[in-house]
């Protein structure tokens, strides 16, 4: 039998690895393409997920003093002018609004009429229209840290789209913060920093390397930006989440002042950070296999499926009755932050049929329930990152009192498997050769083996940057925020150098 008829997920990720990315979305449920170019339709069970993100986010957020608020989605093209860097950053990437209203024409189609007096600019990011909002907010240092975040959706119009990972439209969430200090500001940058990378290794079970990103990869307008980088299966790097040290250069543009203790006004100190829905696809890329999706289970849709045979019409209601008893007990379990969330499936279905459809949407544990499994009093449990034949058989008193471990341990068994792949690909390089070798396929004598992270020397030459993307499609990741100081020499341009960054292809 070859690979294929093996597998649930056609092509294979060895075969075709962007392909098996959108057909683990497509068969897991998680999302599809909509109507409107570049945009997707999140289908309920990828949005649970974004609803656990949210969830323990939202939590994590307000630990640490911040409160939700929602300002507009439209912003005036004005205020965009206002920060050089920022408009220029932003610009080839804005969808603008320039009428109010529709009229038919002769032909009894419609067209815009009614133009504005002003463009209004559908949100890429909202640093001016809050900029300016605190302005308003804040008049003396009692005002300060004036802490905010928002869940919304943004636009940037994205010529090629890929779903959860660039799509024209974005869900995501976006921190502002206005602090007195700029120690206080670069704390606020670090400490959100923290959490997205607490975040993603706790629940996505993500391993991330927090950096910084080179001058030419900085947010534009800010001063520094501070990035958990990650590492997909294809050994691609994806950017997780960012945190940006903005300065006082957006508080200058918007006229963001206080007056201090002594009754000197000052310019305040601003940050900005945000994470999207690319987690998702962060997540699907990482833990992903041939027959589908596997998910961490802290963060999963569901955490339980329960499967009943069905075969025989006289011992139907008394597996349905034992399955549903089975799934409320369950229920009362408390997990993550949440109580556990288990799906009876009565669907009219074959067996293997049902079992596969679960399987594909990576659901952490399967339980098939039958007469034979009543009477004997066991459960044949099935976990999602081990293979789909095997089962461990438990009485209903022993899975009910070790469900929890078993989670933490489906839990605990993808970070370190996640850990492993990363270190396996994740190589220090000190020659030209050996560089280029590592990210061009047809020199590499394993293709197992090639490319990912390569830990090398930079001497801070922007020309560096630019040659190897152009050569090899290869950017700087970000500068570890862990690396030691280290004497060494830039192994493209020879300079010295006494740091060693991350370079990688990247989504």
């Amino acid at each position: 039998m070859s690979t294929k008829e093996k597998t649930a997920i056609q092509p294979i990720r060895e075969e075709n690895y962007s392909d098996w990315y959108q057909e683990v979305i497509r068969a897991g449920e998680m999302a599809e393409h909509s109507p409107v170019r570049g945009c997707m339709v999140i289908r309920p069970w990828g949005y649970a997920i974004w609803e656990n993100i949210q969830r323990v986010l939202d939590v994590m957020f307000k630990e640490t003093g911040h409160q939700n608020a929602y300002f507009p989605l439209f912003i005036p093209l004005s205020y965009l002018e206002k920060e050089a860097e920022h408009v220029e950053g932003f610009a080839k990437e804005c969808a603008i609004v320039t009428h109010h209203r529709l009229e038919k024409n002769k032909e009894g189609r419609l067209i815009p009429a009614g133009p504005l007096e002003e463009p209004l600019i559908v949100r890429p990011t909202s640093e001016m229209i809050i900029g300016a909002t605190f302005a308003k907010w804040i008049e003396s240092y009692r005002d300060l840290p004036l802490l905010i975040n928002q869940w919304a959706n943004i636009v940037r119009w994205e010529m090629r789209t890929r779903m959860f990972l660039r799509t024209a439209e974005i869900l995501w969430q976006e921190g502002h913060t206005a602090h007195a200090t700029e120690p206080e500001a670069l704390r606020e940058t670090m400490q959100m920093l923290d959490i997205y990378a607490k975040f993603a290794q706790d629940y996505l079970a993500i391993p991330v390397i927090k950096g910084e990103k080179t001058p030419s990869e900085r947010f534009p307008g800010a001063v520094g930006t501070y990035t958990i980088e990650m590492m997909m299966q294809d050994r691609k790097a994806l950017q997780g989440g960012t945190s940006h040290f903005l300065g006082q250069n957006f508080a200058k543009a918007l006229d963001i002042k206080f007056r201090d203790v002594d009754g000197e006004t000052r310019h305040a100190w601003t940050t900005s950070w945000g994470l999207t829905t690319r987690l998702i696809g962060s997540m699907i890329m990482v833990h992903g296999d041939d027959n589908g999706l596997i998910l961490p289970p802290r963060i999963a849709s569901a955490h339980v499926v329960i499967l009943p045979v069905l075969h025989k019409e006289e011992t139907k209601q008394e597996v349905l009755a034992y399955c549903h008893a089975l799934a409320a007990e369950l229920r009362k379990v408390h997990y993550a932050g949440r109580f556990l969330t288990v799906i009876v499936d009565e669907r009219d279905l074959r067996g293997g049929e049902k079992m596969w459809s679960w399987i594909k949407k990576g659901v952490p544990l399967r339980i098939e329930v039958g007469p034979r499994d009543i009477s004997s009093n066991t459960l044949p449990i099935s976990r999602r990152d081990r293979s789909h034949a095997e089962k461990a058989m438990q009485t209903k008193e022993q899975f009910l009192s070790t469900v929890i471990d078993q989670l933490e341990d489906i839990q605990t068994t993808l970070f370190k498997r996640a850990l492993e792949f990363r270190g396996k690909h994740l190589k220090k390089i000190d020659t030209k050769e050996e560089f280029y070798a590592f990210f061009t396929p047809k020199n590499s004598e394993d293709p197992e083996i090639h490319g990912g992270f390569a830990l090398c020397h930079w001497s801070g030459d922007p020309e560096v940057e630019a040659k190897v993307k152009e050569d090899l499609g290869v950017t700087i990741r970000c500068i570890p925020l862990d690396a030691p100081h280290e004497e060494g020499v830039c192994p493209i341009s020879g300079k010295k150098s006494t740091k060693r960054v991350i370079y990688a292809k990247a989504y």
